[in-house]
């Protein structure tokens, strides 16, 4: 079977030059992802790291998921698997921070729900330019996550607000298409009014925007932001409503007794230890381009608690100074 082209780059790329996607535009993408979706679950294969830069565009605008590295195979498998692929390590921690679930944070076994999930978190951005949890390092962003500390632009409709809750519900089975009813709950909810789930992949695409000639950092952006407010917090926080990144925006942060906080939860920030001190830790990183005549050279940057700030050049994965 030939492979068809994906000329038009990630979704990611798409919002970043509209800095946000209309409702429509939102909508019929969104589509296509629960469509690509089904047919992934119906297959027995959980994807684990759904995110709009492993979301493929065509030359005609359609979608096309890419990036299996972290597939997980479940025993309802319809596929072959490899011989050397387990079903004992559904624990292991994998993904993108910004579009982990909670129950993985907490070492639970992965389930359909982590892609409805993502999907949740993926549609949030589509609709704001942001990932919902957004925030200046893996730690913090892990610490939003089991605090569910989630709110919402005032410009998301009713329909938006209610589908993104319910997928980012805390739990795994409560949420659409990963519930009893499946995909036919999810497929049925309002904001999906108007989709034509037959014709889907038949229908025309949003209109592309054309590629800018500034050069595009391939690195998460969602961890690059420098968010001083953040500074020296290492408990979980529940942000007041007027406190968030958008002016007026409602909070939905909810206290849950059967989600632990993170033991030790810097642990995920182990890539850049070696950098570090004994009992020193990371509070803030970010990447930074330094231009050099005809060039450019990405070093990254980490402040820790000393405070220190390191220059680390992650091409070497080399300290530069500190």
């Amino acid at each position: 079977m030939a492979l068809e082209s994906c000329e038009g780059g990630e979704l990611f790329d798409q919002i970043m030059r509209k800095g946000r996607l209309s409702e429509d535009e939102a909508r019929f993408y969104a589509a296509e992802v629960v469509d690509a979706l089904e047919y992934i679950h119906d297959a027995g294969l959980i994807h684990r790291d759904i995110k709009p830069e492993n979301l493929l565009l065509t030359a005609d605008g359609h979608i096309k998921i890419a990036d299996f590295g972290s597939v997980k195979p479940t025993r309802e498998s319809k596929l072959t698997i490899l011989p050397n692929t387990t079903y004992d390590k559904a624990c292991t921690f994998v993904g993108t921070a910004a579009y982990i679930p909670p129950e993985v944070l907490n070492s639970s076994p992965a389930t359909f729900g982590n892609d409805i999930w993502a999907l949740g978190c993926t549609l949030y951005q589509m609709l704001s330019g942001s990932s919902p949890f957004k925030d200046a390092s893996e730690w913090l962003i892990f610490q939003r996550i089991i605090a569910r500390d989630l709110k919402f632009p005032d410009h998301f409709s009713e329909e938006a607000r209610d589908l993104i809750d319910k997928l980012l519900d805390i739990d795994p089975a409560k949420r659409p298409g990963a519930g009893p009813q499946g995909y036919t709950a999810l497929k049925m909810h309002p904001f999906f009014k108007g989709i034509d789930w037959k014709n889907l992949r038949k229908s025309p695409a949003p209109k592309l925007a054309p590629s800018t000639n500034v050069a595009e950092d391939d690195d998460d952006s969602q961890d690059s932001t420098w968010n001083l407010t953040h500074m020296g917090y290492s408990l979980v926080r529940h942000v007041p409503a007027t406190d968030g990144n958008f002016p007026g925006a409602t909070s939905s942060s909810e206290t849950q007794s059967n989600i632990s906080k993170l033991a030790k939860i810097d642990s995920f920030d182990s890539k850049w230890k070696e950098f570090l001190e004994p009992e020193e830790s990371i509070i803030m990183i970010s990447k930074l381009k330094k231009l050099q005549k005809l060039t450019n050279k990405k070093v990254q940057l980490i402040l820790t608690n000393k405070p220190k700030l390191v220059c680390v050049d992650p091409s070497k994965f080399a300290t530069k100074g500190t």
